[in-house]
């Protein structure tokens, strides 16, 4: 097996300006690094993970844990931050973190404490005070994604804002017949991004003077969920609003299904607006909140990796802003017959 003496002599340097070339910790000159890594190629040496880590201290390895890995916003982030890491030259180590269970607090007690990882980053986990502190007492750098965190820097939308803004453009076309769809208040995402959308929702109706008995619908997250609500709500005439905003743009696919299978023409006959940004948003012509998940993902590792640079810093929440765009899903409401 080729050793880092065998680079060093081959591209005519010492074993220790070598070392710093293939590492990237320590200065050599552009021309130096190329003869190096040309050696290293030439003779395929692969420098060891464990003995860089023992000279520098780093793993290049980052925990990230995420409750969900199926769904559309969390595969997002998550691919961009296996890619931005692996742009980095880090390794990513996943956690599917269940609910409060004993399996919950094993990936606590023993993954991260146990393993080593140079930083870790929270996909839209509320943490636990416990788990905070635990997290804390590790050293590491830690960056969350979907909410706040104390002590941590953190990356977040405005839920009820963005949800605000999508009721304000149904009002802003003419319609006063508004239902929300959205998740239910039982089954509550970690940081309260159902109700915060419903709180949204409601801040845009009561501020129009509109009542909001009666005006909000739960459904799983999903394009099924959404389907299966759509049915039961449109199905009768006699309670249909002429529009709808859904908490998700899949709950919004659901919805656009159901109305085009009883003969309901979206926009003429119903408006539907979603917040996400999913890819086929555009297939559906749906009007949509964008929240750029994968700008949310890369964002977390730059923040990650100069806490790393510094090793500490300012425990601040960014949030990043949602974005309209207006398709061919909403629409002035049509008159109807008196």
């Amino acid at each position: 097996m080729s050793a880092i003496a065998d680079v060093a002599r081959l591209a005519g340097v010492a074993k220790a300006t070598a070392s710093r070339a293939l590492s990237g910790h320590g200065y050599v000159s552009a021309e130096t690094r190329d003869k190096v890594i040309a050696a290293a190629r030439e003779i395929g040496y692969v420098a060891s993970p464990n003995a860089a880590s023992l000279v520098t201290g780093r793993t290049q390895n980052v925990g990230v844990i995420i409750p969900f890995i199926s769904r559309w916003f969390f595969g997002e982030v998550l691919e961009s931050l296996e890619q931005a890491l692996l742009v980095q030259g880090y390794d990513m180590t996943l956690y599917n973190l269940p609910p409060a269970s004993p399996e919950r607090d094993r990936v606590f007690d023993f993954f991260l404490a146990r393993k080593r990882f140079d930083g870790i980053i929270s996909v839209g986990v509320a943490l636990s005070e416990q788990e905070v502190d635990h997290l804390h007492r590790l050293g590491r750098p830690l960056v969350g994604i979907g909410g706040p965190i104390r002590g941590v820097p953190t990356i977040e939308i405005d839920d009820v804002a963005s949800a605000r803004l999508a009721t304000e453009h149904l009002l802003s076309l003419g319609h006063r017949d508004i239902v929300h769809v959205g998740g239910s208040q039982i089954d509550e995402m970690d940081f309260h991004v159902h109700s915060n959308r419903l709180r949204g929702f409601q801040a845009a109706m009561v501020a129009a003077g509109l009542s909001v008995s009666g005006c909000f619908y739960a459904a799983e997250f999903t394009m099924p969920g959404g389907y299966e609500r759509g049915l039961a709500l449109l199905g009768d005439p006699r309670r249909r609003p002429t529009a709808i905003f859904a908490a998700s743009d899949e709950i919004a696919f659901g919805l656009i299904l159901a109305a085009r299978e009883l003969g309901i023409r979206v926009p003429t006959e119903l408006s539907v607006i979603g917040i996400d940004g999913h890819p086929h948003a555009e297939m559906f012509r749906l009007t949509t909140l964008v929240q750029y998940p994968r700008a949310q993902g890369e964002l977390a590792v730059r923040i990650l990796l100069a806490e790393l640079g510094t090793r500490g810093g300012a425990a601040e929440s960014t949030v990043l802003p949602t974005s309209l765009v207006i398709r061919a899903s909403t629409s002035a409401p049509r008159a109807r017959p008196h």
